[in-house]
């Protein structure tokens, strides 16, 4: 099973959930580049600390490609640009990044991107989270994560937690 690569936003709101394992139970091995790591252990003050050094299948690795790096840093922040080089250069299975400029940027490159919301819903899907409603509330409650109506309404469709009309 290949890795996938994770931003920082994924990682930290399933932290905030509780359900940082879902990564393992879905992906198997998970690589952080260290801009991710320091972006988890260093937070803006409105966000907790994570640690994910409790988690074995969660590794940092730096890319090799510095070139890469400074190309995308010509357009993100040093997080995502670590992670989008890292995905290329390991061939991930996926990049889990929540940005939709990011989202946009990895599909040009070849790269598949998935999010927060797609790991909960597989997590509904494999029967390890039992409602994705009430995990969507506290992303944007709690975090301030900016979930769209339509969006929210295709994702309640796909978890089958959808009201009928």
């Amino acid at each position: 099973m290949s890795a996938v690569v994770s931003d920082t936003s994924p990682v930290r709101a399933l932290a905030h959930l509780g359900l940082i394992d879902l990564l393992r139970t879905i992906y198997g091995q998970v690589l952080l580049p260290p801009a991710v790591h320091h972006e988890l252990t260093n937070p803006p003050a409105r966000y907790a600390v994570v640690d994910v050094g409790p988690f074995p299948f969660i590794g940092v690795q730096s890319p090799r490609d510095q070139s890469a790096v400074q190309h995308f840093l010509q357009t993100f922040q040093r997080g995502e640009s670590e992670a989008i080089a890292l995905a290329l250069e390991v061939q991930a299975k996926s990049l889990l990044i929540d940005e939709a400029k990011g989202r946009r940027i990895a599909k040009q490159v070849g790269l598949q991107p998935t999010g927060v919301l797609a790991v909960l819903v597989e997590g509904k899907q494999q029967g390890v989270v039992p409602a994705v409603g009430p995990l969507l509330d506290r992303l944007m409650n709690e975090l301030n994560f900016f979930i769209a109506p339509s969006l929210r309404a295709t994702v309640l469709l796909l978890a089958g937690e959808a009201l009928t009309p």
